[in-house]
Parts: C-alpha cells; sequence; structure tokens
C-alpha cells in the first residue's frame, strides 16, 4: 500500500488546478480488447491508413481458468463434438459462478478472424442448443466487423451465457456505495430497485430510509441494504412490478446487494463498519456534478483505496448543470485518480458498447476506474450503469470459494435484531465453511472470554428463506430464543471443532496515513478489523519512539474492554479524530477464558 494514499485523508492534496494529464480513457467499440475495446497494451487496431491490415487485431490469448471461451466457429459439430462442447461450457459457467463470456470469431491464440454471416448465425444456433442443455440462456452482448485481408465482411461476436436460477443459488454480487452527504446516493438506488425515476425532491429514496431522522432530514446514518435482480436473459429484475423480495430472488438469476453507507462526517464510523464488516465485492462512489469532489468524497475515496476495494465512479445530478460543468467535474476526478497516491486509469462510459468493455476491463485489472454521467431525475444514462451491473463478472474465482467452502464454518455477526414469533436474528457474513439449518455453532467471546452453544433455526438471504449457507455469501440466521443480550456486534459464530482463540493484545504491521502531530506509546484509537471494532491503546512501537504521517511501524495494541477473536493476516483500520492508519495484523497472543476474566477491568 503506497503511503501517499495519506493525502486523501490529511486533505493534502488540492482537488482543482491544472488539465487532466493524459486525458480520460475512452473505450471505443472498434478498439480490440477482452471486450474489443480498452487499455491492453497488447491489443492493435490492425488497420493503416488504406483501410487494409497491417498487423490483424488480437485478444489476449485464451486462458485455461476463468469464465472467457474463444470459439472459432460452432458450424454443425458431430455429437460427440457437442458433448464435449457442453462439458466445456459447464466448466467456464462455473468458473464464472453461472456466467460465462464466449467470443465467437476468435481463434485460441486471441486472433480476430471472424465469421461471414451464415456461419456466425450456425454458431449462435449451436451455441444455443449448448445453454438449453446445461440450463442457462445466451445474450448477444454486441457484434464488430473485422475486414482486414478479406473482400468479404467478417464478424465476431461477443456472447453472454447465463444460468437460469436454480435452488437460490444466483450469483451474488455486494457492492458499498459511498459519497459526500446530499450526492444522491439513497436516491439513485431507489430509483434503480424501485424502477421509477425520482420527482427532483427525493421521493426516491423514502423506502430506503430506516429511522424517521433520516425521513426528516434527508440523509442516512445507518447502513442499510437495497437489491437489484438480473434475469438469465439480462432484464432487470426489482420491485417496479409490486414483486416481493422474494419473487425478485426467485427470477433473478444474478444480485446486486447495494450496501448504502451513511455520507454525513459525524457517521464516518459507520461507514467505515460497513466497508471492512460486509466484505463488499466493490464499492461506488458517487460524486454530486455541481459540487465535485467535497466533503468526505476525498476520504472515502481515500478508506477504499486503503481497504483495496475496487471501485467505480458515478457523477450524479447531471440535469442540474451546464455541459461544461459536468465535464470541469469529470476532469477534476481524473486528476485524483491520476494521483501518485491512487494511481488509477480513469474509463469515461458514454455508450452501451463502452459500458461492456468497461466492466470486463474493471474485473480484469484493479487499476481500471470506469466513470459513469448519469441523473436519477431525467434517467440520462442510467441504463449504461445498468448494463456495466448486469455484465460486471464475480471479482473472486470458483477455486478461492471451494477452498473457504472446505473449511470450517466461521459466520461474523453484524447486526442483531428480535423479530416478534422468531425471536433473537443476527446478520452477517459468512467468512468460510457451509452452513445449514439446524447446524450446532458456537457465539462468541463474550465478556469473559467464552463461547456459548447455540443452533441454527432458519436462514433467510436476501429476505426470503435459504436452506444452505456458502462461504462469502451474506445472510441473516434465526437463533430461536437464545437470549440477545449475550450478543454484540462483533461476535463470530464457528464450528466448534475449530476451538477458536481469542486475544486482548494482538500486533500489527502499519503505515500512519494522517496525524497531526506524532504517534506515540499510551494513544488511543478505534480499531477496525473485519466486523470488530473497539477502543484500543498502543502499548509499544517496535524499533520506534513516535510515528509520523508516512511512516510504517509494528505496534502493539491492547483492547479495552473485551477480549475479541482475531486472525492473523486479518486487514486493520484505525481512526481517531484526524488520526487514521491501516495495516495487517501480524501476531495474536491467544489468552484462555480464565485469563479474559483476569483482565477485564484493566
Amino acid at each position: 500500500m503506497d503511503s501517499r494514499v495519506s493525502e486523501l485523508f490529511g486533505g493534502c492534496c488540492r482537488p482543482g488546478g491544472g488539465p487532466a494529464v493524459g486525458g480520460t480513457l475512452k473505450v471505443r467499440g472498434a478498439g480490440g480488447s477482452s471486450g474489443c475495446g480498452g487499455p491492453k497494451g497488447k491489443k492493435k487496431n490492425g488497420r493503416n491508413r488504406g483501410g487494409k491490415a497491417n498487423n490483424p487485431p488480437y485478444l489476449p490469448p485464451e486462458a485455461e481458468d476463468g469464465n472467457i471461451e474463444y470459439k472459432l466457429k460452432l458450424v454443425n459439430p458431430s455429437q460427440y463434438r457437442f458433448e464435449h462442447l457442453v462439458t466445456q461450457m459447464k466448466w467456464r459457467l462455473q468458473e464464472g459462478r453461472g456466467e460465462a463470456v464466449y467470443q465467437i470469431g476468435v481463434e485460441d491464440n486471441g486472433l480476430l478472424v471472424g465469421l461471414a454471416e451464415e456461419e456466425m448465425r450456425a454458431s449462435l444456433k449451436t451455441l444455443h442448443r449448448m445453454a438449453e442443455k446445461v440450463g442457462a440462456d445466451i445474450t448477444v452482448l454486441r457484434e464488430r466487423e473485422v475486414d482486414y485481408d478479406s473482400d468479404t465482411p467478417r464478424k465476431i461476436t461477443e456472447v453472454l451465457v447465463r444460468k437460469v436460477p436454480d435452488n437460490q443459488q444466483f450469483l451474488d454480487l455486494r457492492v458499498a456505495v459511498l459519497g459526500n452527504v446530499d450526492s444522491g446516493k439513497s436516491t439513485l438506488l431507489g430509483v434503480l430497485t424501485q424502477g421509477e425515476l425520482d420527482n427532483g425532491r427525493g421521493r426516491a429514496r423514502l423506502n430506503l430510509f430506516r429511522h424517521l431522522h433520516e425521513i426528516q432530514s434527508g440523509r442516512t446514518s445507518s447502513i442499510s441494504f437495497e437489491i437489484l435482480g438480473f434475469n438469465s436473459k439480462g432484464e432487470v429484475v426489482n420491485y417496479s412490478d409490486s414483486r416481493t423480495a422474494e419473487e425478485i430472488c426467485e427470477s433473478s438469476s444474478k444480485m446486486i446487494t447495494f450496501i448504502d453507507l451513511a455520507g454525513h462526517h459525524k457517521y464516518l464510523h459507520t461507514t467505515i463498519f460497513g466497508l471492512t464488516s460486509y466484505c463488499p465485492d466493490c464499492a461506488l462512489l458517487l460524486v454530486s456534478a455541481n459540487t465535485g469532489i467535497a466533503g468526505t468524497t476525498r476520504e472515502h475515496l481515500g478508506l477504499a483505496l486503503a481497504l483495496k476495494v475496487p471501485f467505480f465512479i458515478v457523477v450524479s445530478k447531471v440535469d442540474l448543470c451546464a455541459k461544461t460543468t459536468v465535464e470541469r467535474t469529470v476532469r477534476q476526478l481524473e486528476r485524483v485518480l491520476k494521483q501518485p497516491g491512487c494511481h488509477k486509469v480513469p474509463m469515461l462510459v458514454t455508450s452501451e458498447d463502452d459500458a461492456v468493455t468497461a466492466a470486463q476491463q474493471f474485473a480484469q485489472s484493479p487499476n481500471v476506474t470506469p466513470i459513469f454521467t448519469l441523473s436519477s431525475v431525467s434517467g440520462e444514462s442510467l441504463d449504461l450503469l445498468k448494463v456495466f451491473l448486469n455484465i460486471l463478472p464475480p471479482l473472486t474465482n470458483s477455486k478461492e470459494q471451494e477452498e473457504l467452502m472446505q473449511q470450517l464454518t466461521e459466520f461474523q455477526v453484524d447486526e442483531i435484531y428480535t423479530v416478534p414469533e422468531v425471536g433473537t436474528v443476527v446478520g452477517g457474513t459468512l467468512s468460510s465453511g457451509i452452513c445449514r439449518e439446524g447446524d450446532q455453532l458456537v457465539v462468541g467471546p463474550t465478556d469473559d472470554g467464552c463461547f456459548l452453544e447455540l443452533r441454527v433455526c432458519s436462514i433467510q438471504r436476501n429476505r426470503s428463506a435459504c436452506r444452505v449457507l456458502r462461504a462469502g455469501q451474506a445472510a441473516t440466521l434465526a437463533l430461536g430464543d437464545f437470549d440477545r443480550a449475550l450478543l454484540r456486534k462483533g461476535m463470530v459464530m464457528v464450528s466448534p471443532e475449530m476451538n477458536p482463540t481469542i486475544c486482548s493484545v494482538f500486533e500489527a504491521e502499519i503505515v500512519l496515513l494522517f496525524h497531526a502531530t506524532t504517534f506515540r506509546r499510551g494513544f488511543q484509537v478505534t480499531v477496525h478489523v473485519g466486523n470488530v471494532r473497539q477502543t484500543a491503546v498502543v502499548e509499544k512501537i517496535h524499533a520506534k519512539d513516535k510515528l509520523r504521517t508516512g511512516e510504517k511501524a509494528v505496534v502493539r495494541f491492547r483492547f479495552l474492554k473485551h477480549p475479541e477473536y482475531l486472525k492473523v493476516g486479518a486487514k486493520l483500520l484505525f481512526r481517531e479524530g484526524v488520526t487514521k492508519g491501516i495495516g495487517h495484523v501480524t501476531d495474536v497472543q491467544a489468552i484462555s477464558a480464565g485469563e479474559a476474566q483476569a483482565n477485564m477491568g484493566f
């Protein structure tokens, strides 16, 4: 992690000044990339001034892993060949967790050969038969002519293959929504999930608020979750047809779960908790076109960079501004993204073809940052964001998920409720393993360092019943008559066989992002590690007496209230006023329940 990201926290970077170096990376359909356009240096456009080929255009060679498959043509395959192709499609769908992208007219080495119209039609017909065999649908994303070294027009076609949902095993992506207060975060989510444009006075956001004071002030102060579905054909599934959450889940092959976070600086601790605890796959940073990078925007950007959460940017309220104002805001974002602390490549999305390319490049390169300009009132360019979310592939591969599923069960407790006629309910994310109805788990640590036995009575994902929960999925678990007073945020529910360790003292390698003076022994900070949020005191700074902004060190912390469950290697973020730092846990001093009781009150 580049320590220069501290500039985003300390306010050292000025939002204005100077033209953007190099301009925005603007992707066009004729560009030649994994999505037929983009910033990869390996691709060539293959044309000279005379219009004839100089060098043939290439994509990167086909990878054995991943969900992208190249096929030159699929014309009338034999039965044996057809069965082989179906098996291959099953593999690609498994790699993409239910999604695959086929490039028709492309050789395995990436050469864009193209097919004549009749051959392409026959290939798509075969692809449709293959998809039916595995229970999937196909959607043509885009076509492109490749006319080098040929007198007849030839084209390549990019096709999305997506499984029809069964047994609620849809692809689920979590998107954290960041941005300054009044930038339009809740309004945008209301428009996406409700299917109706805003009236310009915030009507679309009313269904998202959880508290009366949020409705009265129009400002989010808590974490809320909203869902947007896409079916196997890529069509939007939301509440516009009076659907319930259960119907949306049943009809969707892909689900986007938006985590609406607070924008006001007063609720920054809630925003940090949402980013560290709910493990979002990526983040949406909303910037108002008429105010630009203001308030907490820069700080939220710094949090995403510090926690290494990939993000894309949406410039909202373009209906309120002149075109020159919107362009000025985009240039301002470009300058910030290209600073050494960010080192991102901005990609302005202005067409549907750009949106498809942006989704693919965003998943392949952590440095690519798509930028959308839209309005929640007029609906301008709103469809481009929907296309992006529909095409966006999973950012983790299937092997990583399988490895996590083979481990023992570990569920992070992020929320605690009491539901009438149900009892105590906890919400959170399954970090590893598999959780089923009726499983016997232990939850802790309690204030005295113990773990208590409990039983999972029922499971819900996205407000609909679910029998099996897999690693990486978020859900709520009903615990029956288990005493809610014994639970708190930051606990974990684990398999009894795990024999979980707890600690009051731990060490972490940190980078001090910003501090007004010097960071010394005895300083108290609020530490965020996953779903853990607690005040800790600095006991020792190894090899140094003090730290200044941008310096690194190994620091020993001690929790002040009660022991916690931590794992070596976990990401850490701490804060206190303007002081902020990041790092990872390097050592945990495990203690027993008896030692935890003896340490209480220190």
